[in-house]
């Protein structure tokens, strides 16, 4: 098996070509229609008129098409009367209509698998017109006739299907959560309980084996050690894996062939570098995630001692490691792997994947193109998705047999291209010389000088917070004709420990002087108008917003807050958040600072403390339902500002962290539009 080092370098552009919209309800009947896309040529130049703020951020008509095993059934989320998202099954060897199998009136189908080639499950998720809230997403399993309905797990809303026998109800509850499906054929999948928060925090996370007909389950959990927070399975859904969180520590243990549980890593924090199961293969292989020059990397292991082999299986220079394996599904042979380095890419072990991946690549030349497959070698269809910074998904069918590619539907069919920004991946150096990445999106419009600029800073923050992929954000922003800047700042992660680590206590602090840092190299590079930038952000993100305005109002000229963190101590001190008492006590500790020891430092970089130095235009919303930051952080920072302060505020009072009706993201990414055209865009001239 060969050993991959991959050099990030990013694809060839050119603009695919405009496709027409679907016509919502027909859309199954004119699932293959040869018309719904005009080629991959170049489009022509970009309407002068902005997309509407809906085509961004509305639920796509059709979504997430899966094959069956054997790759003859299609199933595919679909909209249905009343813009409903329903589950749909289509037999693409006789092409016939396609068949509606689940989906209610009052939700909307959000995500789905095959069991087996003749049953699926599915879950339901809140619709975005605001109709229906819906916490947990239950679980429900059908044929692929839409015969042999059954509810496994238990939603928070009424579904009234009527076709669910209760005399012996064996239903979940609430608190189980679909894990994965499983490669032997059988009806059966595994479920996993996750603790109500009244439970102990040692109860941790169970995983059991659900059967999706009858509904009888079988645990999996003997032996367990306490606090578990993940779980690994092998090729056989077997459990081989599991990590614990506590104290601040991690200890990883491996299932032995008598039943116990065995410590393999005992580790003093959560975020020491250590080998991670990743995968455990037929015939004793295993894979395991490991540090290799600084990132984290795909190893080989020893099956007999688990050392690791000297060089890595896959190591992406500069990006760690955080992909999917394509095995496969009957011999459960290790065929490739999917990654992300400044763009989506695969790397094929096998050579008949490695040339069909040519193969498609020749004929979608302007677009990633990523393969999915169960029975990869002698499938009757393979599904690709198509996509790039100004490409939202497109979907194909390929025909391994007469290497023919057959388009499906379009993720977002309103979006067209030639009016998409141009993203591009830059690495630059911090004031400290740190080296940091920088995601730039350019409107289509040519530019004439230099441009007004957004820098829009990500949440978590210990995520990677950018993706060279049709994004909705950056792209609205370039629609309306600003220059997108996104930082992946000292403490996200997905770029080598030493990045990491070096966010850890730096709230406000060297995380702010890399947005600063940005915005600099981009003037020195003649993209962006020093005196038109505008910073804005969500959770983190939000908090980046506000200490932009207190720290850097030299730079910014107004900045835009939502969901975001307005104090420090209030992360510590408010516990009706959704944050555990473990990650209070410990993980936050570690990377934020300790509310005792470093009481100075979090007054000097908590908003909340500093809210009568904000000088700049605000605008600020939150969800009156937020559990991750409480709405709390907003209205404590409105009561500490100056009267003067000239700021527009808004709460929606049923949303959460983060906007899911669409009625509400319209509201605010329209304030956004003309805060930005008031302070940095047309309604506000350049300063000499």
């Amino acid at each position: 098996m060969a050993v991959f080092t991959i050099e990030p370098a990013m694809i060839g552009r050119q603009n695919p070509a405009r496709h027409t919209e679907p016509e919502g309800e027909k859309m199954i009947r004119r699932l293959f229609a040869a018309a719904l896309l005009a080629g991959l040529g170049l489009t022509q130049a970009a309407q002068a008129e902005a997309p509407p703020i809906r085509d961004f951020f509305k639920t796509p008509a059709v979504q997430a098409p899966k094959l069956s095993p054997s790759g003859r059934y299609l199933a595919i989320q679909t909209a249905g009367a009343g813009g409903r998202i329903r589950l749909a099954v289509i037999d693409l060897q006789t092409m016939a209509p396609g068949k509606v199998v689940g989906g209610f009136s009052n939700a909307d189908v959000a995500e789905h698998d095959w069991v087996n080639e003749d049953r699926l499950v599915f879950q339901i998720s809140s619709p975005q017109d605001g109709t229906q809230r819906i916490l947990a997403p239950g679980l429900w399993a059908v044929n692929r006739d839409g015969t042999g309905f059954r509810q496994l797990i238990i939603s928070d809303f009424d579904a009234k299907d009527g076709t669910t026998s209760h005399i012996n109800d064996r239903r979940l509850e609430g608190n189980w959560v679909f894990y994965s499906t499983l490669p032997d054929g059988s009806d059966d999948i595994l479920v996993m309980r996750r603790r109500w928060s009244s439970d102990p925090e040692a109860v941790g996370a169970q995983l059991s084996r659900l059967n999706s007909r009858t509904g009888q389950r079988r645990d999996l959990n003997e032996g367990l050690p306490d606090y578990v927070s993940s779980w690994v399975t092998d090729t056989r859904g077997e459990p081989r894996a599991v990590t614990a969180h506590h104290d601040g520590g991690a200890k990883v243990y491996l299932h032995q062939p008598d039943g116990r549980w065995k410590l393999w890593q005992d580790l003093k924090s959560y975020y020491d570098p250590h080998p991670s199961p990743f995968w455990f293969g037929p015939d004793g292989q295993v894979l395991a995630l490991m540090s290799h020059q600084d990132n984290t990397s795909l190893f080989r292991l020893d099956p007999a001692t688990l050392a690791p082999e000297p060089e890595p299986l896959l190591h992406l220079k500069g990006f760690d490691f955080d992909g999917r394996l394509i095995v496969d599904a009957p011999t459960q042979r290790l065929l490739g792997v999917q990654f992300e380095t400044d763009a989506p890419g695969s790397a094929w072990f096998n050579p008949t994947m490695k040339a069909m991946q040519a193969d498609i690549d020749a004929k979608l030349p302007s677009t990633v193109n990523l393969i999915e497959c169960q029975r990869c070698l002698d499938a009757q269809h393979i599904i690709v998705t198509a996509e790039s910074d100004v490409q939202p998904a497109l979907y194909f069918l390929y025909k391994p047999a007469d290497k023919s590619l057959q388009p499906i539907a379009a993720l977002r069919p309103e979006i067209k291209p030639a009016e998409m920004g141009q993203r591009d991946f830059h690495r630059i150096a911090a004031r400290d010389k740190l080296d940091l990445p920088v995601l730039v999106t350019q409107p289509a419009a040519p530019a004439k000088g230099p441009r007004p600029a957004v820098v829009l800073v990500h949440g978590g923050p210990w995520v990677r917070g950018t993706h060279w992929t049709w994004e909705p954000m950056a792209q609205f922003l370039s629609t309306r004709g600003y220059v997108v800047l996104e930082p992946e700042f000292r403490g996200s992660t997905g770029y080598g420990w030493k990045h990491f680590r070096a966010g850890w206590g730096e709230w406000g602090l060297s995380m702010q002087d890399d947005l600063a840092d940005t915005v600099t190299w981009a003037v020195k590079q003649g993209l962006v108008d020093p005196q038109c930038v505008c910073i804005a952000g969500a959770s983190y993100g939000g908090y980046a917003a506000l200490m932009g305005a207190i720290r850097q109002s030299d730079i910014f000229k107004c900045a835009i807050d939502w969901a975001g963190v307005s104090d420090l101590d209030l992360l510590f001190s408010l516990h009706w958040s959704d944050a555990s008492q473990e990650s209070r006590n410990f993980g936050l500790k570690q990377l934020v600072g300790d509310s005792k020891t470093d009481a100075e430092r979090f007054k000097a970089t908590s908003p909340l403390r500093r809210a009568a130095e904000i000088k700049l235009p605000m605008l600020i919303a939150h969800g009156g339902d937020d559990q991750r930051v409480p709405v709390q952080h907003a209205t404590e920072l409105k009561g500490a500002m100056r009267s003067d302060q000239v700021l527009e505020w808004v709460v929606y009072p049923d949303e959460g962290h983060g906007w899911r009706e669409l009625k509400t993201s319209e509201d605010f990414w329209g304030r956004v539009e003309r805060f930005l055209a008031r302070n940095i865009g047309t309604g506000a001239a350049s300063k000499p």
